[in-house]
């Protein structure tokens, strides 16, 4: 496992810099540029990259990302999906073309394929599909439309986190997560960690509307959002809570010590996605592990399987459900 020291010698800056950047530090001042590469440092640093380029680097896949590239930034889960697809891509002697944060690919031609993270609404899909017809989502379910996708297995996860809170003796539990829009600005349904969240909790008989928060998929959010839960329920305030991503649950850390409520003695926190920071914040996080690259190198498989068929190939859309893993650190009891 990489050390501050490691990473800060791969980038060339100090531990100190690394500390802060991976503790989401906003009094820093630093470039986006160095914060990508530490926080790129932190995820790759024991990467053993073996090339198998061919002779095929005309040829060439375009990823199309939903974030902007600062996005990216606040939230790493798809800039590690992005990674994945760009190693993988490399691996098979694909070249990409990246787009972020629209689905215009502008006079780009000779594309094999599109590879598209996170998530999209109708009207962009079909935007997609006028570029090529041969499209995989990561993150994004698109089954429907008869378009391959790479998705993860919510419900399981979500259930275990739920399990997990309730064996441990919680009954007051909560919920703090974020809505979205697509990148053409309309609404992005609600995300499935807070339906299935929801779900288990009134199976449970423990579901409390007061409980559950939304906000954005951010660190900032996530401090505000446990802010207002600590000035609404004082000493009622749950003694867990869920959520629905890492920053949102570094951001509540941050709430929760500045009002001197101890993690995990009195409330206890579990993320969701285990970006690379999540081991280095105080206390640790618990959360759940997503396996970001692994759905990012299937991807470029299946689109590689539509390119290989060809356009009348009599070939049928697949969904991969990606499995995930509950890690237990400081942050819950």
């Amino acid at each position: 496992m990489a050390t501050l020291k490691d990473i800060a010698e791969l980038v060339g800056v100090s531990t100190a810099t690394v500390s802060r950047v991976l503790n989401y530090d906003e009094t820093l001042s630093v470039a986006e540029t160095t914060k990508k590469k530490i926080f790129k440092a932190a995820s790759e640093l024991n990467y053993q990259k073996t090339s198998k380029r061919s002779q095929r680097s005309d040829k060439k896949i375009a990823i199309v990302q939903w974030y902007t590239e600062t996005e990216e930034l606040d939230d790493i889960f798809y800039y590690t999906i992005r990674l994945g697809v760009e190693r993988q891509a490399e691996e098979e002697g694909y070249r990409v073309v990246r787009v972020f944060h629209s689905v215009d690919l502008g006079n780009e031609k000779d594309l094999l394929g599109i590879i598209a993270i996170g998530k999209f609404s109708a009207n962009q899909i079909e935007q997609l599909k006028k570029y090529h017809q041969n499209i995989c989502f990561v993150d994004f379910d698109a089954l429907s439309q008869n378009l391959d996708s790479v998705v993860i297995d919510f419900e399981t996860a979500v259930r275990t986190v739920g399990s997990y809170f309730v064996e441990h003796g919680h009954e007051a539990i909560g919920f703090i997560g974020g809505e979205e829009v697509y990148s053409d600005g309309s609404p992005v349904p609600v995300d499935p960690r807070e339906t299935f969240f929801k779900q288990y909790l009134k199976e449970q008989g423990l579901y409390q509307e007061q409980f559950f928060y939304k906000g954005n998929f951010n660190v900032q959010s996530g401090q505000e959002m446990m802010e207002a839960a600590i000035n609404q329920h004082g000493e009622q305030l749950p003694t867990a809570f869920f959520a629905a991503n890492d920053p949102i649950a570094i951001g509540a850390i941050r709430a929760l010590k500045a009002a001197n409520i101890a993690v995990p003695q009195r409330v206890s926190i579990i993320g969701f996605n285990d970006i690379s920071t999540a081991q280095y914040v105080d206390p640790a996080l618990s959360t759940v592990r997503i396996y970001t690259e692994r759905m990012g190198e299937m991807a470029v498989h299946l689109l590689l399987r539509q390119i290989s068929y060809g356009q009348n190939g009599g070939i049928i859309a697949q969904k991969l459900t990606i499995s995930t893993e509950l890690v237990i650190r400081e942050s819950s009891q």
